[in-house]
């Protein structure tokens, strides 16, 4: 499948948030042969309700859902919630959507290709909606009382097929669209993301002209190293080439960094580097059906809602090129008055990372914090 491929109808499930404001999925039968269109088309349209926006809530009573995005994934994930039938149904659009068993891949593995950034961004958009497919079950109110959300990277997809904005086969084809081209950007170039903790005097900028001026005297043409992801305050990503990162671990003391990881992914993300995912992300938006979401969604490029569909297509291109503004959405998200009491937040998906950053921003609204996992006992 590649860009200009056409969705097939038999792929097609829409999850969209009813007048009741649950979770749903309707007119998927896996004995749909995928040669009959005509009758699919049927099928997939029958039942399928308008949307219709809430009145505002109390905060209190409110809730907010955070998306996890790449690097959160490890193998077993998805494990207990075959128990619920819509997560059956994903994976099994998934498999049609992707061309492999994405389900196997994400209980068993191996490893090394569920970290490849093909595999991992499909599995991690899945599985966070099937936790909130988990938390449908467990505790409806909290979708129904759901009046925001925003997604890390690839999260914004689930975040955005949660509120209505995408069907979950055409977001899962432009995530699958996405992955293979940030893949090919990534084996071009020598690149990474690092982790960094810093002070309230370091100069991170600074820090990555330095960088790239050691790769200029290297005699790498152009290099890039840059701030991509802004997380909480002094936690940055930066990323680049190789040689800027290495520079940058091997000098973190005088550059005052506290403490440097490198992340667990193909390539620099968020930077300069991904500009040749731009088009192939823009031609796949343009073909399939965006609608203005039915809860507030933040961008990541800079933490604002999105308006309309084409903002939705402007901003999920730009982001690719653009540092993920995190810590700048949740402020938007969670600012409020003094003494304002402060709503629900639930992370659905892979990993904790987002709670933990939402508690280094802001810890009132972090006691209100609950992590829906993607693991479950099996019976």
């Amino acid at each position: 499948m590649n860009p200009s491929t056409t969705i097939t109808c038999s792929a097609r499930v829409r999850l969209f948030r009813n007048t009741a404001a649950l979770l749903r999925s309707r007119g998927l039968s896996n004995d749909i042969p995928s040669s009959d269109q005509s009758k699919s088309d049927r099928i997939l349209s029958e039942g399928i309700q308008e949307q219709t926006r809430q009145p505002r809530r109390a905060p209190h009573t409110a809730s907010v859902f955070l998306f996890p995005g790449q690097a959160s994934q490890f193998v077993g994930m998805g494990r207990g919630l075959m128990k619920y039938g819509k997560v059956k149904e994903m994976f099994s659009v998934a498999q049609r959507v992707l061309g492999y068993d994405l389900l196997s891949l994400c209980l068993n593995g191996p490893e090394k290709d569920l970290m490849k950034t093909v595999h991992c961004q499909p599995a991690v958009f899945v599985c966070s909606l099937a936790a909130v497919e988990r938390l449908n079950h467990e505790n409806p109110d909290a979708i129904e009382s759901c009046v925001a959300a925003a997604g890390f990277s690839v999260g914004e997809f689930s975040a955005l097929v949660f509120s209505g904005a995408m069907d979950f086969a055409e977001a899962l084809f432009a995530v699958k669209v996405r992955a293979e081209a940030m893949q090919k950007a990534s084996d071009q170039v020598a690149s990474g993301m690092l982790s960094v903790i810093g002070r309230h005097q370091t100069n991170y900028k600074h820090a990555c002209l330095q960088a790239r001026e050691h790769c200029l005297s290297l005699g790498i043409q152009e290099p890039v190293c840059t701030i991509a992801n802004y997380l909480f305050p002094d936690g940055r990503v930066i990323a680049g080439h190789k040689e800027a990162l290495d520079f940058l671990q091997e000098h973190s003391r005088k550059l005052l960094f506290s403490r440097t990881r490198m992340l667990p992914v193909s390539g620099a993300f968020h930077t300069p580097l991904m500009e040749s995912v731009m088009e192939p992300l823009r031609d796949v938006l343009r073909r399939i059906e965006i609608r203005r979401p039915e809860i507030a969604v933040h961008s990541n490029v800079d933490g604002k809602q999105y308006m309309h569909d084409k903002h939705i297509q402007s901003q999920l291109a730009k982001q690719l090129v653009s540092p993920v503004k995190w810590e700048q959405t949740l402020h938007e998200i969670y600012e409020r008055a003094q003494g304002r009491e402060f709503p629900h937040t639930y992370e659905v998906g892979p990993g904790r990372q987002l709670g933990s950053t939402l508690q280094k921003c802001n810890m009132k609204a972090f006691k209100n914090y609950t992590h829906i996992d993607v693991v479950l006992p099996e019976d």
